[in-house]
């Protein structure tokens, strides 16, 4: 029997130095029926130049948009794509050899699972390994612990089940980061969410990244992740999560504004993360 279709979208935005690696390692996977389909966001360097050059030779679906966010352009993406399962790598990150077949054959296995996640490997800019996740066992999450961990089955490692994204209404635009709130999402309309204990994904760490450069806007797209599910239970330890993973950075480099984010949780819903990050904010200061 023909295996289900997976369809494989990678938005893309200023990652000239890493798209080739990226998108050569989706096209040596093993799995016998998948779609490769990439979206340009706007990119000012080299990158749609070098993702059509890869086009040329291996004929995927390549699309151009003004630059709106990686929501946006997964969303584009899904317009195109046929798969029953979905695949959503980064455009700076190696697929392993074997991972679209694992997470395939999970979702194949467990119908009531919507998202798939997996581990991954840390690598620097330059792919020197730095270290690779614990090799936990199998662990399936319920919506109330993803809201209150503030937990995202990263886009790196997911695979999801179309029915599953499809109900949920694809990605809000306006989020501009796009795997907190798809795994909310999924999880609200009942699905299991697993995350495999495999290693499938080099996850590179670099300046780029969303989460050392801009706390702030990633602060604000957690909030509206979460909004909707206000006064629902796991709401209030999640907010005092996404609030502690903003002052992880700005309990350093912007104490004022780690002193603002302090205010916003009242002391009774301070847990020891927030502890720790107020020590910091008093006795921890920026190097150079």
């Amino acid at each position: 029997m023909a295996k289900p279709l997976i369809s494989v979208l990678v938005p893309c935005y200023n990652r000239e130095r890493y798209i080739e690696e990226a998108l050569l390692s989706i096209l040596a996977q093993d799995y016998p029926n998948f779609e490769l389909i990439v979206v340009d966001d706007g990119s000012q360097d080299a990158s749609a130049e070098k993702i059509e050059a890869l086009r040329q030779r291996y004929g995927f679906q390549f699309y151009r948009q003004a630059n709106q966010g990686v929501s946006a352009a997964l969303n584009t993406a899904l317009g195109h794509a046929r798969g029953e399962f979905i695949a959503t790598p980064d455009s700076d990150d190696v697929m392993l050899p074997g991972r679209l077949s694992l997470q395939a054959a999970y979702l194949e296995a467990h119908p009531q699972v919507g998202c798939v996640g997996a581990r991954v490997i840390y690598v620097d800019a330059e792919g020197r390994r730095l270290k690779a996740e614990e090799g936990k066992p199998l662990r399936s999450y319920s919506f109330v612990e993803l809201l209150s961990r503030a937990h995202a089955i990263g886009a790196p490692v997911a695979m999801y089940r179309r029915e599953a994204l499809d109900r949920a209404g694809g990605y809000d635009p306006e989020i501009r980061i796009q795997d907190f709130q798809i795994t909310l999402k999924i999880a609200h309309l009942g699905y299991r969410t697993d995350v495999l204990p495999e290693l499938v994904t080099l996850y590179r760490r670099h300046s780029g990244n969303m989460s050392k450069t801009a706390y702030q806007r990633q602060l604000d797209y957690d909030l509206m992740a979460i909004a909707p599910y206000r006064g629902q239970p796991g709401y209030s330890q999640g907010f005092t999560c996404v609030i502690n993973k903003a002052l992880k950075h700005s309990v350093v480099s912007d104490k004022a504004y780690a002193l603002r984010l302090l205010l916003r949780l009242p002391p009774w819903r301070w847990n020891r993360v927030t502890w720790r990050r107020l020590r910091h904010l008093l006795f921890k200061f920026h190097e150079g």
